[in-house]
């Protein structure tokens, strides 16, 4: 038997109230691991059905944004798993990943759009771990969380990520209102 913090709250009217704050970042994220629009869009509007439909496994009162990227990761490998098997892949090409900077200073822009390019090429374990950490801005426990993984397996695919990234760039030349 779970014990329930507040036995009075809603965990349904918890997450209905907190759901529009996190969705944007769901879907960024949904965005990163999809690596298309329309794809994050359905990945996104799937977590927020499953976790209308989960609501008794919330508990109000925790972290609402923890519990719906766990769920965004699960369902999202449950997808790679299914389409593995259909058609023996699951990942979107890079090239056809659309990714809308707001920005509008043409060398910002390019930089961004190489480094987004980049991080899309990472394997999918670094590519989301770097996500969450650095984008979302999580802390390594929380991301071992989301993920189900140690906390150590969190640091080595960050430094991966980051050896990886910084030879890709090392060459380049950045100007200096972009640092």
């Amino acid at each position: 038997m779970r014990l329930k913090l507040w036995p009075h709250a809603d965990p349904r009217a918890e997450i209905s109230a907190g759901l529009p704050a996190v969705f944007p970042r769901i879907w960024r994220y949904a965005l990163t691991l999809t690596g298309a629009r329309d794809r994050a869009d359905d990945l996104a509007q799937t977590v927020c059905l499953r976790a209308m439909e989960k609501a008794e496994q919330f508990e109000p009162g925790s972290k609402l944004d923890r519990w719906l990227f766990r769920i965004t990761h699960n369902i999202w490998v449950n997808e790679l798993r299914k389409e593995a098997v259909r058609r023996g892949g699951g990942l979107v090409a890079v090239e056809e990943a659309e990714i809308a900077d707001p920005r509008q200073n043409p060398e910002q822009d390019q930089i961004g759009r190489e480094l987004r390019q980049s991080v899309l090429r990472l394997p999918e374990t670094q590519r989301q771990t770097v996500m969450l950490v650095y984008i979302e801005g999580y802390s390594y426990r929380d991301a071992a969380e989301i993920l189900d993984i140690p906390i150590g397996t969190v640091m080595s695919r960050l430094a991966t990520a980051r050896a990886t990234l910084g030879v890709r760039f090392r060459d380049q030349e950045v100007p200096k209102h972009a640092r």
